[in-house]
């Protein structure tokens, strides 16, 4: 009998990562559901692009397993050898960080790149395929216009264009609704959630924005310290009681992350506490 389909896409299995000696992620274990959205979230600097250059095969984890579901079942993205890879690629579409579209090429040219770069459909193909691409992120009109002379909330879509030419099964995207006006946010935000159910992918996406984030995510992971501090829906993060998931989900300023780097004290660094300029009163 053949497996049965697994209901997760990807699976990390105590990953550990870092640079150096600086740990970045330290023994992660998390599941991304097949066919939902999941958001990576948590402080700057825990991991969250780290994970996506993980599944991408950027980086190789250095212990414990990231395992990517395929034809033969689960396979280590770690051990796969450069033919096995690309093809686990061919799987994936990626949208960078405020798109990083190709600047010397016109919109339908950054779409078509995929398509004409790893099959050997005709032009006649490619185009169909290009403008139903384009259509679907609402910027057909807008295929003959340059990088330079789009908004970035309008590149930022045809970067997503871009990202699912291929049918990939799994789209990934770091930061998709960052530095982009409310209207933008809406409209990136909304247009993860319609591609993701009509085109029954599997969808990952590094983001700070918690308000867009948890009205169209299915999952969300919080990273912190080099761990998942808490996952699961939106409504069971906001209800956590960890000091560190209720600083960040609340926006508050005072919590287990500092404002201040860790670093010698005041007396170490100045031999005694700087005296605090106090205000003169103005003398009318």
């Amino acid at each position: 009998m053949p497996e049965p389909l697994s209901s997760a896409l990807v699976e990390f299995r105590a990953l550990r990562f870092g640079y150096g000696a600086r740990v970045i992620l330290d023994g992660v274990s998390l599941s991304i559901p097949r066919g939902k959205v999941t958001a990576l979230m948590g402080a700057s600097g825990g991991g969250k692009t780290t994970i996506l250059r993980l599944i991408g095969g950027q980086y190789r984890a250095q212990q414990g397993e990231l395992r990517l579901y395929g034809e033969d079942g689960f396979q280590d993205v770690g051990r796969l050898d450069a033919a096995a890879l690309y093809a686990a690629r061919r799987r994936m579409g990626m949208l960078f960080q405020f798109g990083a579209l190709f600047p010397d090429m016109d919109l339908f040219d950054n779409v078509a790149f995929p398509l004409r770069e790893h099959t050997d459909l005709p032009e006649s193909l490619i185009r169909d395929i290009v403008l139903m691409k384009l259509n679907a992120v609402g910027l057909r009109g807008a295929r003959a216009l340059m990088p330079s002379q789009v908004s970035g909330g309008m590149a930022r879509r045809a970067a997503l264009a871009r990202a699912i030419a291929l049918d990939p099964e799994l789209v990934m995207y770091d930061e998709p609704l960052t530095g982009l006006d409310p209207i933008s946010t809406g409209t990136a935000a909304q247009l993860i959630r319609q591609l993701n159910d009509a085109m029954g992918l599997t969808s990952i996406f590094v983001s700070h924005e918690l308000e867009q984030t948890f009205t169209i995510a299915d999952h969300v992971v919080i990273l912190a310290n080099g761990r998942v501090a808490t996952e699961g829906t939106p409504e069971h993060v906001r209800q956590s009681t960890d000091p560190l998931v209720k600083q960040y989900v609340n926006a508050l300023a005072d919590g287990p992350v500092r404002f201040h780097y860790p670093g010698p004290s005041l007396e170490q660094d100045y031999g005694s506490a700087p005296d605090v300029p106090q205000r003169k009163e103005r003398v009318h």
